[in-house]
């Protein structure tokens, strides 16, 4: 197997999984870029879309991890060559997260002016992120569906048609964008913040039914959902629950950078949102090399090939360093003109660009944190994700926030928190990954 796991074979699973992750990020992004470039209040929708982007990122995160928990299910039992045992799994995972999606569109769409207020919006400002986010939850239930058919496609070891559904779903919201927010002359009324909400609902509509329809008629998985339940799905539960607490501390992180960047004024939540962004994107490209660890780590534990998972490790290190430098000169080249794809206002781009060498500089170790935890995930090792998690969110991000912000650091505060934390999160991972691995790989 360790031959097999050359640059080409990683790729393959790699690449497409790379634009498949960048979907999410790519229609908040168009999102962001469509609405700081309209005439009416630019700066306040732009925070808007930014402040909304956050809350629901960290819906996705918390309950999408559904993909995780039945792609290292399944490629373990793809590594052990017993796929028939869980072809009931899927359908069932895919019941129970579509009833939790139901569940939060009833408790949060009533209360969205209260959760936007926590986040310190206020004015015109908390007004659009209402009318944003009062449509877009409604994509919600879509979006987790298309989530756990990924995981399952995941699992499968293809990559390539979670791509091809990324890749209409975000062209799709692009032009739908476009067409939304500014209106087409005597066809469609300019619709303003809601025309971007409604675009991203659309995408994610016909991305769950190419899901669907490609998951039906290119595997042997049913989406119907049958009794008693399979065996796994008790792990997969437990998998879940320990995500959903890992993913509450990550998104805790994300809450409080994105409060602070609120109440330091307009233009700082602005330029925030725009680096916020390009970081979630730069991080889900990372994330290709990732979730190929994923894919690939569950199969050959599900195989107890334990040095072809060491030198899976070794690989995946040099190409996510590579990649994350790869990410940091080119965002480096393009520096200004980035900014003014988002907007033209020149006090935030005069915020963002003080801090856009930060994130930049932060990619090479995003690459780190993410491919390890990818792999870990594959695993099936989600409680050391969640604990990892709560002790770099509780000891690192939020004291090193509010120190920095005492010292009147504003955005500096935000992104060198970032920066510790992703430190702390990644190499945690490596050591303790290495020191079981490697014992295990001389004794096989």
């Amino acid at each position: 197997m360790t031959k097999s796991l050359n640059l080409k074979s990683i790729n393959k699973l790699a690449i497409p999984a790379l634009i498949s992750g960048i979907s999410e990020p790519i229609l908040s992004l168009t999102d962001a870029a469509i609405v700081g470039n309209v005439n009416l209040n630019p700066t306040e929708t732009l925070a808007a879309v930014g402040i909304v982007t956050t809350f629901m990122s960290m819906l996705i995160w918390v309950f999408g991890q559904t993909r995780s928990a039945i792609s290292s299910i399944v490629s373990q039992y793809v590594g052990a060559n017993n796929i028939q045992a869980i072809k009931t799994l899927p359908a069932q995972a895919i019941l129970i997260i579509s009833l939790l999606s139901f569940l939060i569109i009833g408790i949060t769409y009533p209360l969205s002016e209260f959760i936007f207020k926590l986040y310190n919006a206020s004015g015109v400002i908390l007004q659009y992120c209402v009318d944003y986010y009062e449509i877009r939850v409604f994509g919600f239930p879509f979006t987790l569906f298309t989530i756990a058919v990924f995981g399952t496609f995941r699992g499968l070891q293809n990559t390539y048609y979670p791509m091809l559904i990324a890749i209409i779903g975000s062209l799709l919201n692009i032009v739908l964008d476009i067409a939304f927010v500014y209106g087409v002359s005597n066809y469609i009324p300019a619709m303003h913040i809601q025309g971007a909400a409604y675009a991203s609902v659309i995408a994610q509509l016909i991305m769950a039914i190419c899901s669907a329809y490609l998951l039906l008629t290119k595997t042997s998985i049913s989406l119907v959902v049958s009794l008693p339940f399979n065996s796994e799905i008790k792990r997969f539960l437990i998998m879940i629950g320990n995500l959903i607490v890992r993913t509450l501390a990550l998104n805790t992180a994300l809450y409080f950078a994105t409060s602070f960047a609120t109440a330091y004024g307009k233009e700082y939540i602005a330029a925030y949102t725009i680096g916020i962004n390009l970081w979630f994107l730069g991080a889900f490209i990372i994330d290709g090399y990732a979730s190929a660890g994923n894919i690939l780590s569950g199969k050959l534990l599900g195989a107890k090939d334990y040095k072809s998972l060491i030198a899976l490790s070794n690989k995946l290190i040099k190409y996510g360093i590579f990649i994350g430098f790869l990410v940091a000169i080119i965002g480096g080249i393009f520096y200004y003109p980035i900014g003014r794809i988002f907007t033209q206002d020149t006090a935030v781009l005069g915020k963002f660009y003080s801090v856009f060498w930060l994130i930049l500089a932060m990619q090479p170790l995003c690459a780190l944190a993410f491919i390890f935890d990818g792999m870990y995930k594959g695993l099936g090792k989600m409680k050391d994700l969640r604990n990892l998690l709560l002790l770099s969110t509780i000891l690192i991000f939020i004291p090193t926030l509010y120190i920095l912000d005492a010292l009147n650091f504003k955005l500096y505060a935000i992104f060198i928190a970032f920066t510790l934390w992703i430190i702390a999160r990644g190499f945690p991972l490596i050591i303790k990954f290495r020191k079981e691995f490697l014992h295990r790989s001389q004794n096989t």
